[in-house]
Parts: structure tokens; C-alpha cells; sequence
């Protein structure tokens, strides 16, 4: 039996004209999206699902929102936690779902909250503001946590700081307190902001508002260290330079949802495209196929359908979402189905129904 799909857009809501969270029935085979309904979420700025594919967090001005994912893909409103600091931009759950981790733009801060056994959202663990000072640019001067999330081995907890050019690395213990270990170091107004995981555990993806590029890392810890090992092996562009607007800005960062993880997708505001690589799942390396407009503007996130066969680009200004067939063996990206209208849009996320 064919597994059944469904997306979650989150939108901001202080315009009046969304809701918050709209749901959406997917439709693999043709690349499209059938609207089902929305829940109401103040601001739903960044939505993840976690590992077990059950449960929908969602930020929202309150802190965090979480939900249980019906049998029909509805969405069941469970509880509401503070993060007794600003509005969010970044949420993400460890690979076992005990924690989930809040990255906050606006104050510096990473919020570490307890997950319940029954997915709701438990007490703050753990809150770390990020000091200091960056370089003498209007978003690189001051701390801006944009991305949070533990590594693979659930070892260390990663916290990119587009402000302050770093990515800290905190030892992470069971309790969810966590301790500054060390950084990755990156260029001045560089400005790191999203990163992924390859599901093995062996590479790390950056990428950078400002830099427009992704590094690629090789990611190690031997037993007994004090902290892990990032390798760096590779950086490309984002951009096509000989079409990229100055004022472009890479802000977001997927891979493809198949076992090896066979692609890398990446969106552009200002130039307003999506970016789209080969990845060797033995070494990592990344190869640039395409990068191409996405009638919107404002693409703050790119969506990838469960087959990888297409995208559809989150137009955040423009508010729609405009649909595409990836054409991997000549490089290009179709445009599929008229767009839809929907509000503001900050994020998709794209999970299969659980069965349970």
C-alpha cells in the first residue's frame, strides 16, 4: 500500500491574512499539493516533525506549539511552552526525540526544552545566550543564533551564530545542559546560518546567508577526545555568478529524503532560485546541476517531495508556492502546476502519515 503525504506550511499571522500552520494533502505522483485546512499558530515562523513522524512542533511568539499528526494527516493541538525569550526562527528535535532545540535570532539565544514521552512539549532544560561582537555590517556585528541541533552521535549540540560568524560546539549531557567546547571559525560576514547532517552521520552542510556558499565537512570523534572533528573538504557557490543579484541571500539547506541522501537543495532570496547538487554518498562532495529561477520572490525555503522527483519553493514576499520537476541528468528545474496563494510562508515540511 502506498504511503499517504502531507505538508505543513508555516506562515507569519500578524497581517491578519493567515492562520498560522496550513495542511495540505500531497500528491506524489504529479508534484502537487491539495489544500486540507490550517491551525492556528501566532507567527508560525519555522515548523520540524519529529523522528518518529508523529508529532508537528511548531515556533510561535508564545515559544513552542506542539501537535499530534492524526491517521488522516489533521493536526491535534496538544500543548504550548514558553521559551521565555523572543520569537524563534529555527526549531529541530534530536534523532531519538527527547529534546527539541530553539534557535533565536532576535535575542542570541539556543533554548533547549524537554520532550514527554507522549510528544508534548516538557520544561526548559537548558538556555545559552551568545556574547560578543562581530564585524562592523548591518546583520554581522552582534550575536543572531539562526540554527541548533545535536550531531548524529547525539555527543555535542551545534548552534550557528549568523552574527558572530561561528558555529559553537557544546558538549551535550543527558540532562540537556550543555558546554562550550569549541567552534567552527568561519570567514568574517560570512554569516552561517542553516546546516544538515547526511542521515550516515559523516558530512556536515553550511550554509551562508552572506557568503553564499555551502562548506562541506567530514564529520569525526575519536573516543577519549575532548571535542569532535570537522573536516573541511569542500566549498561551492550557491549562486550562478554570471546571473546572481548582489543582494542574494542562501537561506535554506535540504537534502533529499532517499537513503543516501543523493542531492542538496538549497534556496536564494534576492536572486530568488534554488540551487541544486549530485552528492556522492561515499565522499560527500557536492555537484552543481542547477541553478534556476523559481517564479517567486523571497524563496525562504525549498520543500523536496519524498522521491526527490520534485520541489516546490516557499516564496516568502511573494506569498505562494510554485511547483517543479527536477530534471537531474540535464540539469533543470520544470515548473509544474499553477502556484499557490498562501500568506507569508516560512517553511514545508513534507512527512509521510503515521500509520500508528
Amino acid at each position: 500500500m502506498q504511503k499517504k503525504y502531507m505538508a505543513y506550511v508555516g506562515s507569519y499571522t500578524y497581517n491578519g491574512k493567515a492562520k498560522g500552520i496550513t495542511v495540505y494533502d500531497v500528491n506524489t505522483e504529479d508534484g502537487s499539493f491539495a489544500y486540507r485546512g490550517e491551525e492556528e499558530v501566532n507567527n508560525s515562523s519555522y515548523l520540524c516533525v519529529s523522528h518518529s513522524g508523529k508529532y508537528l512542533y511548531s515556533i510561535s511568539d508564545e515559544g513552542v506549539v506542539s501537535f499530534r499528526i492524526r491517521k488522516d494527516g489533521s493536526l491535534a493541538h496538544m500543548n504550548k511552552v514558553s521559551i521565555q525569550g523572543m520569537r524563534g526562527c529555527h526549531i529541530a528535535t534530536d534523532l531519538e526525540d527527547r529534546f527539541v532545540f530553539v534557535s533565536g535570532y532576535h535575542d542570541g539565544k539556543e533554548t533547549v526544552l524537554k520532550l514527554l514521552p507522549d510528544g508534548q512539549v516538557g520544561d526548559i532544560v537548558e538556555g545559552i545566550y551568545h556574547k560578543g561582537l562581530g564585524t562592523v555590517a548591518e546583520r554581522t556585528f552582534r550575536p543572531h543564533v539562526s540554527c541548533g541541533g545535536l550531531t548524529p552521535d547525539g555527543r555535542f549540540a551545534l548552534v550557528a551564530d549568523l552574527g558572530l560568524d561561528q558555529v559553537k560546539i557544546y558538549s551535550f549531557r543527558d540532562d540537556g545542559k550543555m558546554s562550550l567546547v569549541d567552534a567552527i571559525r568561519c570567514d568574517m560576514q560570512s554569516a552561517p546560518s542553516k546546516f544538515v547532517f547526511s542521515d550516515d552521520g559523516r558530512f556536515f552542510y553550511l550554509v551562508y546567508e552572506v557568503k553564499n556558499v555551502v562548506d562541506v565537512y567530514e564529520y569525526s570523534f575519536r573516543e577519549g577526545s575532548r571535542v569532535p572533528e570537522f573536516e573541511k573538504i569542500q566549498t561551492v557557490p550557491t549562486t550562478d555568478p554570471a546571473y546572481s543579484s548582489p543582494m542574494t541571500a542562501t537561506v535554506s539547506v535540504r537534502l533529499s529524503p532517499d537513503p543516501e541522501n543523493l542531492h542538496l537543495y538549497c534556496s536564494n532570496a534576492g536572486d530568488n532560485s534554488i540551487v541544486v547538487y549530485n552528492r556522492d554518498p561515499d565522499t560527500g562532495i557536492l555537484k552543481f546541476r542547477c541553478c534556476l529561477p523559481i517564479g517567486g520572490e523571497y524563496p525562504k525555503d525549498v520543500g523536496v517531495f519524498p522521491d526527490g522527483k520534485y520541489v516546490v519553493a516557499v516564496n516568502h514576499t511573494g506569498n505562494s508556492l510554485t511547483f517543479f520537476a527536477v530534471d537531474y541528468d540535464n540539469g533543470l528545474l520544470v515548473m509544474k502546476h499553477r502556484e499557490i496563494k498562501v500568506a507569508e510562508p516560512n517553511c514545508c515540511v513534507i512527512v509521510p502519515v503515521p500509520e500508528e
